[in-house]
């Protein structure tokens, strides 16, 4: 038998053998059909992976492909050069069928005619092997010389040439690469067009024939490369290492780095008598292992976890995927050929050289171990996986070697193997560490049937016997029991003294320490044992008899207490956490039994091994799992029993919410109140809580009344009535009269009202209107609440919803003693906009401050003065906020008065001040000006009535009255810059710069920009020929941040002055009227002559320098006696009797007028008084005496009439023909004409606002 094969499905097996294909049926054995088609030995055969066909390839050089139905339907051979259709005729008995193409002429099964098949490229040798594409089910067929690739889809057959014979081959899992074994020792890897892609040379070269390759059929990496593990077993882990942990090797990182390629795996089995892994990669993965025999054939299971072996050793070997030999499936009398796993099973067919056909069946039992909450067992036959229960944490202790048996206690695992057992610890004593290391090795080969493991010894049982060993493996102990051992079970103990608890076959039940020779028997019982276990408190056992009966005895009176009714138990356990509890399995049910109440039941397969808390540890199959079981069965019987305090035990294992509640409320109806205490804190419940702890502290004054107790637990679980008959029965009516009212019961609140007790008829009437409050039936609670005292709750009520008549009449009810009712009223006459009724109620209280702070909070101004001019002592009360209001209504002038009449001048600046700076930043300039100029004269009322500020004061006055000038006239400049058009002519713009850039030698206020000033005067110079100026204007334009909309405007300014003459039109140089000194249009000195120093005087309007001078009166005089020593007569004039001159000819008559002008005489001592010594740098003011002041005229003099302390100023118009006009509020100077105008478009003085009577105008 050189190859066999199983159908996809797993039900037909082909074999090879001899010159015919045999298909037996895999569930009996039976022979199905034998097929001929081949002349000479069949070497091969494959079936596809979609089950519709195989191919079988002899030593006669032809491949027969098949198909499920065991139909031969193409055959292709080298003879003739052509491929020959096998029809029906020639080949009796077997199921050949001829079909019809969609050609007249003879075609095959596929479709194409038969003239297509003379190119295909045939083999010339006989055929070793052939194999199926797992994806596209392209076939290749392999010969001594090439190999072909062929597919239902091509007209041909695809050949390729190789360098030496081929033995086997295989594809990968995904159909993408061919791998080729040769009979030189090379392995040739290469694509599905027959490219070669890898090259592998295995050592020998051609004295080690590779006889047979397989890929794993696992998609997973290789367990040794994803799991490495350190030389002493012990799991790597991404993750640092304890110090005594030795970490992986370099080779091996990069081993697990290289395997996450591809996860296709090649095994290579050559007749060096060696095995070999290798990735698609060609690389190599691990070292060779050595088999000492020559393998004949290779395969997987299934998954890829195991790998079977067979050859000249005459026996097939199970190896793990990593090639670690785990044993011997099966001896044979001869070489084994090939060998096969059954798909989806753990059946293994194997063929042999004698013709010898076997089949066995794989068994892979468990093997496995349990403490507590940890659980070990054996994976891939050779590795160890402990896992947590609890916290689901695993880990893998990798092994080289099969795993045969595992024990497991507290911080112990012993895992034997074949020649060995090793000894694991814990790194620490941390119950959740997962973290093991080798403790001890014991080389030695035991056979045993049991293995235990204790902190310091090993148990060995072999049939009836016993041994202990230490951990270097000397026996130190050994019982040999009178019948078969059952069942070992480590109870625990101290180290080195553990006790173990042994069942034997024929009942009897012993507990051995392992450091005492002799066993005590506890107990005999006629059957055999299957399984023990014994309570937490070593007091009961439990054990499964052979009849799958679970029974439960008294370890100290061998009393049998508990036989389940059923016989259908197959493992017991006890609760770890409660000594009355137990659990055992079979028939598809978990039950439960505490104490000696009946038996729970519950669904769940699998055999129970461990019973924790309110976990259940189950094994089942193959798997461990922790079951969540609520104990709330149990905890209900108990409660039943009354039983508190166990029932909160088994609570605490773990019962649900609900539960915990059902256990709080029956222990607090049993007034067991630690027991309730406990469950409802579990369920977190502070009503009850609360309750409990002033029972408690009641109890603790000496309360001992339990039905009183009991009234307020049923109070509070809402039975009214009970608790209502306890409070009576109890002499506690009042109790029950006040749960009544409370819960708004009043006709059950009325039969216990009592005889007599008037405090009892009004609570019972307040809360009767509380509840119609809550209810909604306000008026009613008003009614309720006036009935029954409650004066403030009836005024709430009728204050929130608005009745004021209903408030009214309260208040006008109520004595005038009761002042928090009334002042409660009145609130709500303010807040109902009643402020007389508000009023009448503070009349009556007598609350004078509150009536005043009334008539202020709704601004009734005459009342709130009449009362301040009958009682002073509220006049700060009314003054403030009166002037507060008016300068929130932009009454500022009558604001200042209240603030002045309040006494608050402080408040009036910093009024004024806020608003002056709120102007600045929103840019109203004009506003600025006027706040500036009130804040001046603010100043000036204080220095006038405060002489000791008064030095600080006149400071602040002359710089708030400079401020106001500087603002003022900033005004135009800023409307000028911002808006589209000018209403100023540009000789009034060009001397508003002026004005302003000299204003600005010092200092630049807030909100001022200079570039707009500069701008607008070097647009006007250049516009009236201050070329000079203009120039001036933009070199210092060039030195300040222009905005980006100036820039281009700016710098083309800056260009085209330098076209203009260098020097400025003598028209608008300005003159001295004291010296007739021509001024520079930029003085440095400011708004001053460069030669008498004499301040000009300048027009408020136009910002023209005015014919005026200002003169200062001698020591001596004071202003009233100066205004009444100048005259009111006009100063006498000089006139030409004729100014008309008349000129007559022949022919012309014409008159000319006369050069001549009215002047001031040359001898009018005011003129002399203007000269001044030359050369000098301070300023010589102009004093006149009194003959001056009697010698000038009224109409020529001009008087600032200034309030105390300032002293008036004078001025002399020295052209009195040309009117000025003076502001007699802010003293500012205007051309006549130019401030009739402004009046008349303002009707106010356009600086201070103040409005003008026409009969003044």
């Amino acid at each position: 038998i050189y190859d066999l094969a199983f159908k996809p499905d797993g039900t037909q097996l082909i074999i090879a053998a001899g010159n015919r294909l045999l298909v037996y049926d895999t569930s009996d054995g039976t022979l199905i059909q034998p097929l001929k088609g081949h002349k000479d030995t069949v070497y091969c055969v494959a079936y596809a992976k979609d089950g519709k066909r195989f191919a079988s390839g002899s030593a006669d050089k032809s491949v027969i492909i098949w198909t499920s139905k065991l139909e031969g339907i193409l055959k292709y051979t080298p003879l003739k050069r052509q491929l020959r259709v096998l029809l029906s005729a020639h080949l009796s008995g077997v199921g050949w069928s001829l079909h019809r193409a969609r050609t007249s002429a003879l075609g095959l099964g596929f479709g194409y005619s038969l003239q297509s098949y003379f190119s295909m490229l045939l083999h010339n040798d006989s055929i070793q092997c052939v194999s199926y594409n797992p994806l596209t089910h392209q076939l290749a067929s392999c010969s001594s010389g090439d190999f072909g690739l062929w597919s239902p889809e091509q007209k041909s057959v695809s050949k390729h040439k190789t360098s030496s014979r081929i033995t086997c081959c295989s594809w990968t899992n995904d159909g993408q690469y061919l791998a080729l074994g040769m009979f030189n020792g090379i392995v040739s890897i290469r694509n599905k067009n027959g490219d070669e892609k890898v090259k592998i040379e295995r050592p020998g070269g051609s004295s080690s024939p590779v006889w047979s390759i397989c890929w794993n059929p696992s998609s997973a990496t290789s367990t040794q490369l994803l799991n490495p593990s350190t030389p002493d077993g012990q799991p790597f882990q991404g993750r640092n290492y304890p110090n005594t942990q030795p970490k992986p090797s370099l080779a091996k990182l990069e081993a697990i780095c290289s395997c996450y390629e591809r996860n296709d795996i090649l095994a290579v089995a050559d007749w060096g008598q060696k095995l070999s892994f290798y990735h698609l990669s060609g690389k190599q993965i691990g070292k060779d292992r050595v088999l000492n025999f020559d393998p004949c054939c290779i395969s997987y299971f299934t998954k890829g976890e195991y790998l079977l072996l067979g050859g000249s050793d005459r026996q097939v070997s199970l190896f793990t995927r990593d090639g670690v030999r785990l044993g011997t499936v099966g001896e044979q009398s001869s070489w084994v050929w090939t060998c096969k796993v059954k798909p989806d099973s753990n059946y293994v067919a194997v063929g042999c050289q004698d013709g010898t056909i076997s089949f066995y069946q794989l068994i892979f039992s468990t093997v496995h171990g349990l403490y507590k909450d940890r659980y070990a067992y054996r994976d891939n036959m050779t590795d160890v996986i402990v896992q947590h229960l609890i916290t689901e944490q695993k880990v893998r202790i990798k092994g080289r070697e099969l795993v045969k048996k595992i024990a497991i206690y507290k911080n112990r695992l012993a895992i034997q193997m074949p020649e060995k057992i090793l000894i694991y610890e814990l790194y620490t004593d941390d119950s959740a560490d997962m973290y093991y290391r080798v403790k001890e090795k014991i080389i030695k080969k035991f056979e045993c049937n049991l293995l235990v493991v204790c902190s310091d010894h090993i148990i060995l049982c072999q049939e009836k016997r016993l041994q202990c060993l230490s951990f270097s493996g000397v026996k130190e102990r050994e019982w040999l029991m009178e019948s078969l051992i059952r069942y070992i079970k480590v109870i625990g103990g101290p180290p080195g003294r553990e006790g173990l608890l042994v069942g034997l076959k024929n009942g009897q039940i012993l507990k051995i320490f392992v450091d005492n020779a002799l066993a005590i028997v506890l107990l005999k019982q006629a059957t055999a044992v299957r399984c023990l276990d014994m309570s937490a408190s070593r007091s009961k056992l439990a054990v499964v008899d052979e009849n799958d009966t679970c029974l439960v005895y008294d370890i100290h009176t061998k009393e049998l207490l508990f036989q389940a009714g059923e016989p259908n138990a197959n493992s017991v356990a006890w609760n770890t956490q409660c000594e009355d509890m137990l659990c055992f399995s079979g028939g598809g049910y978990l039950n439960i039994k505490a104490s000696n109440f009946p038996v729970h039941q519950q669904k769940l397969q699998g055999f129970v091994v461990g019973y924790n808390g309110s976990k259940i540890f189950c094994l089942h199959v193959f798997s461990m799992s922790a079951v969540e079981v609520p104990q709330s069965a149990p905890m209900y019987q108990y409660l039943e029993r009354k039983m508190f305090k166990e029932a909160y035990q088994i609570a605490c294992l773990g019962v649900t919410d609900a539960d915990w509640r059902e256990l709080a409320m029956e222990a607090l109806e049993g007034l067991e109140f630690e027991t309730a205490k406990k469950a409802f804190t579990r369920v977190r419940d502070l009503r009850y809580l609360e309750l409990i702890s002033s029972i408690e502290d009641r109890k603790k004054h000496g309360e001992n009344n339990q039905e009183l107790f009991l009234a307020d637990v049923y109070a509070y679980q809402g039975k009214f009535h009970e608790a209502a008959r306890l409070y009576k029965r109890s002499g506690h009516e009042s109790l029950a009269l006040e749960m009544y009212s409370d819960l708004r019961m009043f006709e059950h609140a009325k039969e216990f009202l009592g005889s007599g007790d008037p405090k009892d008829t009004k609570m019972l009437i307040k809360k009767q209107a509380d509840w119609a409050k809550d209810i909604n039936e306000p008026k009613a609670a008003v009614e309720m609440y006036l009935s029954a005292g409650e004066h403030m709750k009836a005024i709430e009520i009728s204050g929130s919803h608005g009745w004021v008549d209903m408030l009214i009449e309260i208040a006008r009810k109520l004595d005038k003693a009761e002042r928090e009712p009334l002042a409660k009223c009145a609130f709500y006459f303010k807040q109902l906009d009643n402020p007389g009724y508000a009023a009448e109620t503070y009349m009556k209280v007598g609350d004078l401050k509150a009536l005043v702070q009334l008539h202020v909070e709704t601004h009734r101004w005459e009342e709130a003065f009449a009362l301040s001019e009958k009682h002073p002592e509220f006049k700060d009360e009314v003054y403030v906020p009166y002037a507060q209001w008016l300068a929130e209504s932009d009454r500022f002038e009558e604001a200042q008065k209240a603030f002045h009449r309040a006494g608050r001048q402080g408040e009036a600046v910093r009024v004024l001040e806020q608003l002056t700076h709120n102007a600045v930043l929103e840019s109203r300039f004009n506003d600025a000006a006027y706040y500036y100029w009130m804040l001046s004269m603010q100043c000036l009322d204080i220095a006038q009535e405060n002489e000791g500020q008064q030095t600080e004061m006149l400071q602040k006055f002359h710089h708030f009255q400079h401020l106001a000038e500087v603002y003022h006239v900033y005004h135009f400049i800023q409307r000028y810059t911002e808006e589209p058009f000018s209403f100023h002519l540009p000789e009034t713009l060009f001397n508003i710069s002026r004005f302003l850039l000299h204003s600005l030698t010092k200092e630049t206020p807030l909100g001022i920009s200079k570039v707009n000033t500069l701008l607008a005067l070097a647009k006007q110079s250049k516009a009236l020929g201050a070329y000079k100026l203009a120039r001036h204007a933009y070199d210092k334009l060039q030195g300040l941040q222009i905005p980006d909309r100036f820039q281009k405007s700016v710098e083309l300014g800056s260009l085209t002055i330098r076209s203009k003459p260098f020097h400025d039109s003598e028209e608008l140089v300005p003159l001295c009227y004291r010296c007739s000194t021509n001024n520079p249009l930029l003085n440095n000195l400011g708004n001053v002559c460069i030669n008498c120093r004499q301040p000009f005087v300048f027009s408020a309007s136009s910002y023209e320098v005015l014919h005026l001078v200002e003169f200062y009166l001698e020591d001596g005089i004071t202003d009233e006696e100066a205004v009444a020593l100048i005259d009111l007569e006009a100063p006498r004039v000089s006139k030409r009797e004729n100014k008309w001159q008349e000129m007559m000819t022949d022919n012309v008559q014409s008159l000319k007028l006369d050069d001549s002008t009215d002047i001031i005489e040359d001898d009018d001592p005011f003129t002399a008084k203007l000269s001044f010594e030359q050369g000098g740098s301070e300023f010589v003011p102009v004093v006149v005496s009194r003959a001056v002041l009697r010698a000038m005229s009224r109409r020529d003099v001009l008087v600032k009439r200034w309030p105390r302390p300032l002293r008036w100023q004078y001025y002399r118009s020295l052209l009195p023909d040309a009117s000025i006009t003076m502001c007699p509020s802010c003293f500012q100077m205007f051309h006549t004409e130019d401030y009739e105008l402004l009046i008349l478009q303002h009707n106010c003085c356009p600086f201070c606002r103040r409005r003008i009577d026409e009969s003044n105008q």
